[in-house]
């Protein structure tokens, strides 16, 4: 069933519910009112009928024909009896008899006023006091223009009710068609929407309103294809910068062994040949192993991890160092715990050292022959580790590039690397809930900060 059926009949249902509890409560109280005002006057009838009995020699002529008058207004199929303290029938209107309930008719005389029924008719029975003595008066009729008054409301009510269901179920289908027409819209919208344009995105306004729940949704899905066409995009740039990475190694490769074999050479000759192939199958190698860490790093980590001191790691990573370029780095301690636990985090050991072996040969290789100067720090919750160098730096256009896979500054290309280094090590740092950071000036150097949270 679709949503607009559902509104509709759920719309139809709740407001049926209520407009039958309303009609009901209007027939019973009508009911109610019908059935106490047969029996007033019921009790009125038998008032009357004593009355004009006992009393009728005490009247005079006017006001006896005025009480007759009165009484012969009867009520439809109505019988009236008078009975004395002996419970002796005095007096009988009509033909047919009431049966009255014994129980009933000593309550009566106990001077208690009681209502009972005796058949289809309903009836009331009184005490009366006179000067002639004390009597029961009994009097029934049936409440026929009553409950002729009655069934015409039930169908009047239950007219009602179906002629105001018809016309909620065609309102319901209305309102509830308008209420879902922005989305119907925001669906045919994002149905348009396919890999190949995700730059397209969907009105934010549709329902004429910019804070109701369309509009959220709306912008929700919007910052969802801006991710997708981010993440989209990254794909592309790292396949495409992928294949022209590994397509020059392996082309140099192809060469070098195509020139060695085209013709018999000098055994130096082939050293040489076989050098430069070694040189780029190293190249090669180191690409592949940068791209096989980018994608563990992807993956999220396992629930259980090894406990790293960060002191220690650091110094694994800088011991890790090629050793001709180690005497270069300048390790500082700063401010640290008194208890080396502090100093202690989760995660994967070999992954967060790669990242920063990652940083410090950064360092080193865009620095050469400048020291390059790396400070640990303990603040509350968290380790601060510092690379400083003095290299070449890397321009303000570049620097909000630096991080996507296999991107290369342009002050940058004429040393050798290969672009990966820094978005694995912000990929591994943030995987482990740190952050980096970097600031860079042109031909001043530049610095990485590694911000990494304590277990």
């Amino acid at each position: 069933m679709t949503i607009r059926n559902r509104l509709t009949w759920l719309f139809v249902g709740v407001v049926a519910f209520i407009l039958l509890g309303v009609l009901t409560t209007a027939f019973l109280l009508q009911a109610d009112y019908s059935r106490r005002d047969f029996r007033q006057r019921l009790r009125e009838r038998a008032v009357v009928a004593a009355y004009i009995y006992l009393e009728k020699d005490e009247l005079r002529s006017s006001a006896f024909q005025a009480f007759q008058k009165q009484f012969q207004r009867t009520l439809t199929e109505e019988i009236i009896q008078l009975y004395d303290t002996k419970g002796e029938v005095r007096f009988v209107r009509e033909d047919a008899r009431l049966e009255v309930p014994p129980d009933v008719l000593a309550r009566i005389k106990e001077g208690h006023e009681e209502y009972f029924e005796d058949g289809t008719r309903e009836a009331v029975g009184i005490f009366y006091r006179d000067n002639q003595g004390q009597y029961v008066v009994v009097a029934g009729a049936e409440n026929i223009r009553g409950e002729a008054r009655l069934q015409y409301l039930a169908t009047i009510l239950a007219t009602i009710f179906v002629l105001s269901l018809l016309l909620i179920y065609a309102a319901g289908r209305l309102f509830a068609g308008r209420a879902l027409a922005p989305i119907a819209a925001l669906n045919d919208q994002m149905d348009r929407i396919s890999a190949h344009d995700l730059h397209r995105r969907v009105a934010e306004n549709l329902s004429g309103r910019e804070q109701d729940e369309l509009s959220r949704l709306a912008h929700t899905f919007n910052r969802l294809l801006d991710r997708l066409e981010s993440s989209f995009d990254g794909q592309r740039a790292f396949v495409r910068n992928a294949s022209h990475e590994l397509r020059t190694p392996l082309a140099a490769s192809i060469g070098e062994a195509q020139l060695a074999l085209a013709r018999e050479r000098e055994p130096a000759a082939y050293r040489a040949a076989l050098h430069a192939l070694l040189t780029d199958l190293t190249q090669l190698n180191a690409l592949l192993n940068h791209l096989l860490d980018l994608a563990q790093a992807e993956t999220p980590l396992p629930e259980h991890d090894t406990r790293i001191r960060v002191d220690e790691l650091l110094a694994e990573a800088c011991a890790a160092i090629d050793p001709a370029q180690r005497p270069r780095l300048h390790l500082h301690t700063g401010r640290l715990p008194a208890e080396p636990e502090q100093l202690e985090l989760t995660g994967n050991r070999a992954l967060l050292s790669r990242a920063l072996i990652n940083l410090l040969e950064n360092a080193l290789k865009y620095s050469e022959p400048q020291p390059v100067a790396v400070d640990l720090e303990y603040e509350p919750g968290g380790v601060l580790v510092r690379i400083r160098d003095q290299g070449i730096g890397i321009a303000e256009g570049d620097l909000p590039q630096v991080f996507q896979p296999f991107f290369r500054a342009g002050n940058a290309r004429p040393v050798t690397g290969h672009g990966v280094g820094l978005p694995l090590a912000r990929k591994i740092i943030e995987q482990h809930g740190g952050e980096l950071k970097l600031t860079s000036q042109l031909g001043h150097g530049t610095t990485v900060l590694v911000r990494l949270p304590t277990a």
